[in-house]
């Protein structure tokens, strides 16, 4: 049956995703339309696609007993010269989802690993462009503000074509998801260009 590439994301909710999606394409970056706006719990891995049924097995007991919680998103970041990527900066949620990552990487689940770098939660609006670009976005979304309460997350997997497309959605508390929508924040969600 082969191996697949799966990973596990919390959504950024509309319209924020649709938004910071529509702004990272626009400082060029090619892989823009083909990833969720999203904050990583598992990146990209390589798993027995037989597998898949224990994966789900195991983030929904994740699920379970997780908590729904705020997640707020305010100013950009940048991880360079260690990595080409400008993100913004997850500002409440952090302990959740450092919890919640922890769990879905448990050495006694399916999907064990170690990182490549120390985990961090964000949300990349830029990520290998040129430099002028990566500026740009830096720059350009340095105002950027947005809250929703988060209650679940979801399981993707990325096709031949490079496009992340979901598999299933997890509720904390072992609750249906219902996509959640982003609350208003009183700043606005970007500066005036």
């Amino acid at each position: 049956m082969g191996t697949v590439t799966i990973g596990v994301s919390i959504a950024v909710p509309e319209p924020h995703g649709s938004l910071l999606q529509q702004r990272r394409a626009g400082f060029g970056d090619a892989a823009a339309h083909g990833i969720p706006t999203h904050v990583t719990l598992l990146p990209p891995t390589e798993v027995d696609a037989v597998e898949l049924p224990a994966v789900e097995a195991h983030l929904t007991e994740v699920a379970a007993v997780g908590r729904p919680f705020t997640m707020r998103l305010s100013g950009t970041d940048t991880f360079r010269p260690l990595s080409p990527v400008v993100y913004v900066r997850v500002v409440e949620g952090v302990e959740a989802c450092t919890r919640l990552q922890r769990q879905v990487r448990d050495a006694s689940g399916p999907v064990a690993r170690e990182l490549q770098f120390p985990y961090h939660p964000h949300v990349t609006v830029a990520h290998g462009i040129d430099d002028a670009a990566m500026d740009r976005a830096f720059e350009e979304l340095a105002g950027y503000e947005a809250a929703w309460p988060c209650a679940g997350f979801a399981l993707h997997e990325q096709g031949p074509d490079g496009v992340w497309r979901k598999l299933r959605e997890f509720g904390f508390g072992g609750s249906a998801v219902v996509p959640p929508q982003a609350e208003p924040v009183d700043r606005g969600t970007l500066p005036a260009r």
